[in-house]
């Protein structure tokens, strides 16, 4: 009965998460609730639930704290001077774009938000591949697989699920991953050049001073007038708008290429949380929290904890500058913590009850003999269309704890089968079930169809990369 009743919260959960009938935070906490009445258990509800939360804790002052850094990080312009050089290094050259947007991809997602990289990733490139007439589910498409394998960041979503799932400290989940994950995002970048070099092939190579020109004949020729920040995904007050001034007919070549660079502008220039003078200071901030993350010297929410309120008393001195910047990153803040406690009465019961162990063994009986040794194999296969066909709340808080304990009865360990677990994140990044790539396409512009048609195969062959070195590693 337990193994029962086990399954239908499960289905429960995905149908009501994935038909959009009831928030992920809402479904985690009702549904588990009702059905650990169901059991005959409920007086024992708040005990589950107060386990939970204090085992969950740490996760969630991670992620918390986190966003709030890489926020900051961006609100006084880390990443502007690496956005600019990606954009002058691209040129008019389709390869250089491809690649540059594969990069940008990556370098945006260390803030662990989809929709912050993809909306800065977009207004960067989205300009240039329009005025190379540039195929642009290319851009979508190298953009989700970027940032789909920059998304395990403990920060990022996934790891953080599953450590929480499974109870696990996600900086041992990730850790012994990153050259596994690597590759995976070399993988990417190789691809990126090759897609590249068939644009390039198509379009042929041009200077930007050739494509602004034609760009103002067809501007005359349609009477259509673009200045500053007008409409369209690649301009706006963050977005990339065209400067006024020439079509780069100065003297000397290399303020020619500057001034190219300035016409691309992504994040605006003059917003006033910028700190140039604190440039250095950020940067070398960042450089040591993420060595000290890799390095294992401190807990990693400790380390973000500390990293976010230095930064903001040093960037911030003003306590109601601070307040503002906390405030501009709650709801990102508040989404991603809620949902880390609201898991601690989905795991909580689950475990409690004892329904994941009678799944477990239902699991251990149907899989063939041989298999079980395999488990994190078999889940690393698995995590490609269960977490592209379901969210990753349904996966990581229904499907892995049964999978991890199916593995554990024939001596998978759990760390083994969280990593693996991360492999479909590549895919998962262009589910019809990520709101983040609806704000992808629709920037670009881009059918979800042309997309999903486009992305598909490439991002599978990305997951099956990183499955294969994470087994060649010896990592899952």
């Amino acid at each position: 009965m337990l193994t029962i009743l086990g399954f239908a919260m499960i289905a429960t959960f995905l149908v009501l998460i994935m038909m959009k009938k009831m928030s992920p935070i809402a479904a985690l906490v009702l549904i588990p609730a009702l059905f650990c009445v169901f059991v005959g258990k409920g007086a024992k509800l708040g005990d589950y639930v107060i386990e939970g939360v204090t085992s969950l804790a740490p996760t969630a002052a991670m992620l918390m704290f986190a966003i709030v850094y890489f926020g900051v990080m961006i609100d006084v312009g880390l990443f502007d001077p690496i956005v600019r050089g990606i954009l002058k290094f691209c040129k008019a050259d389709p390869m250089r774009i491809v690649v540059g947007t594969a990069i940008l991809a990556a370098i945006v997602s260390l803030d662990g938000d989809g929709s912050t990289t993809f909306m800065i990733t977009v207004s960067a490139m989205y300009p240039l591949y329009k005025r190379l007439k540039m195929s642009l589910v290319v851009m979508t498409g190298v953009a989700a697989m970027a940032n789909g394998v920059m998304n395990t960041l403990p920060w990022g979503g996934p790891t953080a699920r599953a450590a929480t799932a499974l109870k696990l400290d996600a900086s041992d989940i990730f850790v012994p991953m990153i050259p596994a994950l690597a590759v995976g995002l070399l993988g990417v970048f190789v691809l990126s050049y090759f897609l590249g070099l068939r644009e390039r092939k198509r379009l042929g190579v041009l200077t930007l001073d050739e494509v602004l020109v034609e760009e103002e004949i067809e501007e005359k020729e349609t009477q259509t007038v673009l200045a500053g920040a007008g409409s369209g995904p690649g301009s706006g007050a963050s977005g990339a708008g065209r400067a006024t001034g020439g079509s780069g007919s100065g003297t000397d070549a290399e303020d020619d290429e500057d001034g190219d660079a300035e016409r691309f502008q992504v994040l605006d220039p003059n917003r006033p949380t910028l700190r140039p003078k604190l440039y250095w200071f950020n940067a070398l901030l960042t450089v040591a929290l993420l060595t000290a993350m890799i390095m294992e010297w401190l807990p990693i929410p400790v380390l973000f904890l500390l990293g976010a309120a230095l930064a903001l008393t040093v960037n911030f001195p003003h306590i109601p500058d601070q307040k503002a910047r906390i405030a501009a990153h709650a709801d990102n803040v508040l989404n991603v913590s809620g949902m880390v406690f609201a898991a601690a009465v989905f795991t909580g019961v689950l475990q409690g009850t004892g329904m994941v162990d009678h799944m477990a063994r239902w699991m251990v009986d149907v899989i063939p003999e041989g298999m079980g040794p395999h488990m994190a194999l078999v889940t690393g296969l698995l995590s490609l269309p269960l977490t592209y066909f379901m969210s990753n709340d349904g996966f990581y808080f229904g499907v892995l704890p049964v999978l991890a304990e199916a593995g554990a009865a024939h001596g998978v360990s759990p760390l083994e089968m969280a990593r693996a677990s991360l492999v479909g994140q590549p895919l998962h990044m262009s589910s019809p079930l990520v709101p983040a790539v609806y704000v992808l396409v629709g920037m670009a512009k881009v059918e979800f169809g042309d997309h999903t048609k486009f992305v598909v195969k490439w991002a599978a062959l990305t997951c099956l990369i990183i499955l294969a070195a994470g087994i060649l590693f010896g990592i899952i």
